[in-house]
This record gives structure tokens, C-alpha cells and sequence, in this order.
């Protein structure tokens, strides 16, 4: 599936599942390789596109369809029936969509997610938000993006509307608040780099939504911008792997100073375990695993990878299974789930082990920083330095340099002062809003 994001972009999606296939979502915003690896890899029956976005993709093999071509229109011009009974009817075993995901080996992988697993997380979905008739979604998300599911199919089953915003709108903050406006829009998804540029552009508009937050850890000073203005705020988590979202949070003015990713979903449970596969006790750090209705079943023609990833449940019946994400969580007193950082988040530099986001956090303390980033580069071999990015608040001049290094001085220790600050106007997004 390749197509501009429209009202077709919708239709096509439904039509696929109705036909009785999955769909693959291709966005040309992505290298050319990568789009030609996941074409080779996934393989598909057939690409549903038009001549404009065929003439980006790069050569492949299988059969094309092209929705603008004269004998496409002839055909859909056709008196059909909407109500026709589906070519294969809906199991929950057959696959609903294939994403493909970064991989540490330098390919994408493949996550098959079954339709019973998205059905499951749709309804949760539903039943959570109670969008009704009167509600209107800005959909903001690349098809790309598996969040883009919640964006699209949930209003549909509600009663609900969609508005699905133009890529170059998403770009372009001031005019996604104007649609945002002029739309009627009630509810809005997007990562927190997204909802930072709306805030900034015009913090009015947040005032109108209930506001869906995920994708990437939720900062503090973010949720309470966000808090003390929407109508709602709800914090989402959840990998690829287990469909979309696996957790949930209500973000109020009171917690919103502490963010947590919250309980499971309908149809999930949680663990918080040690490398042993043991429970840890509430307040100690353990990594996160998923299991319940929406763990998919594994990647797409890698075996080996999908046993390392997907293991199986003690704590569930026979042949239960549950997903390693990798994160680090800890339980709080009052039972919900409190994000940390990745894994292996850590990085070590010069003996020490950093957490970078302790030093981001310090550096976006300050009053003339909207948002601040800190890897680790090794621009020479065996020489590795901090360096911090950071981007000014709106209508100020940005921090001194000295004064980013001098605060960074005060609260760290001095192997955590970074090296390098980068005043930037703006952070580089991927396709998929993240940073």
C-alpha cells in the first residue's frame, strides 16, 4: 500500500482487509532501500499505488495497481454494492498488517500482526475513548507508523469522524493548528515531539482536544503543558510487537509532574522481571514483558529472531508466550507501571555508566531551553564525548553556552557535563514524528 494520504488512503486499507489480505504500508519517505528490502522481503501479491507515488518507489517485480489509471477509474465507477459479504471471512488468525520495524542487525524486520490482536486492541481502544457521532479525529500519523491504526479505524467503529491531515500540514505546525481549528477537530494523537511543536505554534488549540500522547517517553514538563490545557490527556505505550498500544495513562494536573505509561489494556498483562524471569518487588528496576491478546506471532520470516524476542510465559497456561521489549520499568505503590529508560540506554564513558536522560532532563530545566537530546559521539576512533543539543523557547534568543555548561556543572558530576553544546532551531524528526 502506497498511496497519498487521503480519503482513498482509507478506503484502500478497508478494501484489502475486505478482500481477505493483509496490508503492508509503504512510505515513500523512506529510503529507497528500505523500500525495496521490505518489497523483496514481504513479498506481497500486489502494490495498490498511483502513477504520481509509483514513479518514487523503486523497481520491483510484482504486479501493480494504479487507483488514477483509466481502467482502475472505469472499474470503480461501476455501480458495486458496499454491503457485499467480505471474499474471506474475518478470522482472528489471519494476518490484518505487516510493519516493519528498525533492527539491530541494520534490516528491518517484519512484526505480522493477527487480526484477532488488532481487533482486541480496537475494541480496548473504543471502549477507553467513547468517541461518539459528534467527535472528529485529526489523524496525524503515517500509515507507516502502527499508531496510525488507532488514528484511523477507531472513530469508524465509534460513529465517529476522521480528518486525515495532508504530510505536508504535519510538517508545517501553524498549519496544523489551523486545521486542527478549522476541522472541528475534538481529538488528536501524536508523539511528544509533535504535540512540543503545537504547543510552541499555539498552545489555544490543545485547549479543544483531548490529546493522545505516545511513541516516545512522555517528558514531565511536557505533560503538565499539556495537562493544564486539554480537555484530557492520556499517555500510551505499547512496541509494534504487541499491537499499537499495551498500556495506558491518565495524565492529570495533579501526576503530571511524575509520568507513568499506567496498566495494561484489555486483554494484557505485565511483567516486571529480573534476567532470571523473576517478579522484582514494587520500586526496583526491572525489564517489561507483554503478554496477553495482543502479542503478535513473531517476525516475518525470521525464526530465530522471533524465539529470542518472544519467549515463553511462566506465569500463563500452556504454550503461552510473551514479548521482551527491552525497557526498563518499576512498579509503583499504587500499581502502575513507571517508565525508566531503555535497557541499554546506558552508555558507559570513561568507566562511568550514564543514564542520558538525566542530563537532558537538567538542561531543559532552564528557562530559554524547549528541549534538549545528549548522545555520545565518537567522531575519532577511541575518543568518545558527550554533546548536547538543545532548541530555544519560543520568541527567546536560546541559552549561552556558558550557561547550559555551568548549570550541567552545578547538578552533575563532572563526567557527565557534556563536552559539546549545538543550539539547533529545530530537532530532525523521522517519518514517524520520533527523534
Amino acid at each position: 500500500m502506497a498511496l497519498p494520504r487521503s480519503v482513498e488512503l482509507v478506503v484502500s486499507l478497508l478494501a484489502v482487509w475486505k478482500a481477505g489480505a493483509a496490508y503492508l504500508p509503504l512510505d515513500t519517505e523512506y529510503p529507497a532501500d528500505r523500500l525495496a528490502y521490505m518489497l523483496e522481503d514481504a513479498d506481497p501479491t500486489l502494490v495498490l499505488t498511483d502513477s504520481r507515488i509509483r514513479a518514487e518507489l523503486p523497481d520491483f517485480t510484482m504486479p501493480a495497481l494504479l487507483l488514477d489509471a483509466q481502467d482502475t477509474q472505469t472499474a470503480l465507477a461501476e455501480d458495486v454494492s458496499s454491503d457485499a459479504a467480505p471474499l474471506a471471512p474475518p478470522t482472528s488468525s489471519r494476518s490484518a498488517y505487516v510493519i516493519y520495524t528498525s533492527g539491530s542487525t541494520g534490516r528491518p524486520k517484519g512484526v505480522v500482526v493477527p487480526q484477532g490482536a488488532f481487533v482486541n486492541f480496537l475494541s480496548s481502544m473504543g471502549d477507553r475513548f467513547g468517541l461518539g457521532v459528534e467527535d472528529r479525529l485529526l489523524a496525524v500519523t503515517t500509515v507507516g507508523f502502527d499508531i496510525a491504526g488507532l488514528e484511523l479505524f477507531v472513530p469508524l467503529l465509534s460513529g465517529a469522524a476522521v480528518v486525515v491531515a495532508a504530510r505536508d500540514v504535519v510538517r508545517d505546525p501553524s498549519a496544523l493548528c489551523r486545521l486542527a481549528v478549522g476541522s472541528g477537530a475534538t481529538v488528536m494523537q501524536a508523539t511528544p515531539s509533535l504535540w512540543r511543536a503545537v504547543l510552541a505554534e499555539d498552545p489555544s488549540v490543545v485547549g479543544r482536544l483531548r490529546v493522545l500522547v505516545g511513541g516516545e517517553a512522555l517528558p514531565s514538563d511536557l505533560a503538565v503543558g499539556l495537562a493544564e490545557r486539554a480537555v484530557s490527556v492520556t499517555n500510551l505505550y505499547g512496541p509494534t510487537e504487541t499491537t499499537v498500544w499495551s498500556t495506558a495513562w491518565e495524565v492529570t494536573e495533579q501526576n503530571a509532574r511524575a509520568p507513568r505509561i499506567g496498566r495494561p489494556i484489555a486483554n494484557t498483562q505485565v511483567f516486571v522481571l529480573d534476567g532470571g524471569l523473576r517478579p522484582v518487588p514494587v520500586g526496583v528496576p526491572g525489564e517489561l514483558y507483554i503478554a496477553g491478546e495482543g502479542v503478535v506471532r513473531g517476525y516475518h520470516g525470521r525464526s530465530a529472531l522471533t524465539a529470542e524476542r518472544f519467549v515463553a510465559g511462566p506465569f500463563g497456561g500452556a504454550g503461552s508466550r510473551m514479548y521482551r521489549t527491552g525497557d526498563l520499568v518499576r512498579w509503583t505503590k499504587d500499581g502502575e507501571l513507571e517508565y525508566l529508560s531503555r535497557v541499554d540506554d546506558q552508555v558507559k564513558l570513561r568507566g562511568f555508566r550514564i543514564e542520558l536522560g538525566e542530563i537532558e532532563a537538567v538542561l531543559a530545566s532552564h528557562e530559554s531551553v524547549a528541549q534538549a537530546a545528549v548522545l555520545v559521539r565518537e567522531d575519532r576512533p577511541g575518543d568518545k564525548r558527550l554533546a548536547a543539543y538543545v532548541v530555544a523557547t519560543s520568541g527567546s534568543d536560546g541559552p549561552a553556552i556558558a550557561d547550559l555548561r555551568a548549570l550541567a556543572a552545578e547538578q552533575l558530576p563532572e563526567y557527565m557535563v557534556p563536552s559539546a553544546f549545538v543550539t539547533l532551531d529545530v530537532f530532525p524528526l523521522t517519518p514517524n514524528g520520533k527523534l
